[in-house]
């Protein structure tokens, strides 16, 4: 393994310093700092701008950033046993890092950055989902990241990406197309982590889109799609009879057969439903 700065190894900081990943936090650690800054470089261009780093841990894909040129990278950290091995990084990038203790989710993530943003972490399994739904749905949009570069369990990444007709395809694959041009960038197996754990992972990246890809209503395409799939083995007619008393003749405007069932509809039918509905 080729060092990507003059910082000691990832296992040897974590020995120092006594990281050992805590299931509870939900920690993996990625050691090989090549995969790091492959997940880095996988984020684009990143010398103009700030980044956003969430559960850093000893730090291998902060060091990626930094050193593929990041002009700023923020790390939010809960875990605060990670702090001397960060401040060990901050020293040897001078004015590029600043560490932020604290739980993500309780944060104003845009207060802490200058544009252009992009988001790149590797999320700890027992937030990332939760943290990528808030991205997608802020109150207005576009939203303060220009995309996000995020690794999940393999699983969750191909949900994100999937497309109808697909067992994975459903609310989240929704959000994230409508508003984004979602992909997946990489495939990691288990042993590439410390604790290894026992599903593979993947790096997805999302490009922001200046507008959403159909015009809809949020709130209500958030109703539509989480009603649906609630009920995702039930003909549409029955599984959305709560949106409307003439949901049938609704569904049929929108261009959808009422005994279809959710995972067959296109994300533009969706949005051609929800707009249907907003009509009252």
């Amino acid at each position: 393994m080729s060092a990507i700065d003059d910082l000691p190894p990832l296992r040897a900081v974590i020995a120092t310093h006594g990281l050992q990943a805590k299931k509870a936090l939900g920690q993996n650690f990625l050691l090989d700092l090549n995969l790091t800054a492959k997940i880095a470089r996988s984020a684009g261009d990143l010398s103009g701008a700030d980044v956003l780093e969430i559960g850093p841990g000893p730090g291998g894909l902060t060091r990626g950033l930094l050193a593929e040129g990041a002009r700023r990278v923020v790390a939010v950290e809960k875990d605060t046993r990670c702090r001397p091995a960060l401040d060990e990084i901050a020293a040897a990038y001078p004015g590029r890092l600043e560490i932020v203790e604290g739980d993500a989710l309780r944060l104003d993530h845009a207060a802490l950055l200058r544009p252009p943003v992009k988001i790149v972490a590797n999320l700890p399994y027992n937030v990332g989902t939760e943290l990528l739904t808030r991205w997608l749905d802020p109150p207005e949009w576009p939203p303060f990241w220009e995309s996000l570069t995020l690794m999940f369990q393999r699983e969750v990444a191909e949900r994100i990406v999937a497309e109808p007709g697909s067992k994975a395809y459903g609310r989240l694959s929704i959000l994230a197309r409508w508003r984004t041009e979602p992909r997946i960038v990489m495939d990691l197996p288990p042993q590439a982590f410390t604790p290894a754990p026992k599903v593979h992972s993947a790096v997805v990246h999302l490009k922001r889109r200046a507008a959403p890809l159909y015009p809809a209503e949020p709130r209500m395409l958030t109703r539509v799609v989480a009603a649906a799939f609630g009920q995702r083995r039930k003909m549409l007619r029955a599984a959305l009879k709560g949106m409307a008393p003439d949901i049938e003749t609704r569904l049929e405007a929108a261009g959808i057969a009422p005994t279809a069932r959710a995972e067959e509809i296109s994300l533009e039918r969706f949005c051609a439903l929800a707009r249907e509905l907003s009509k009252g």
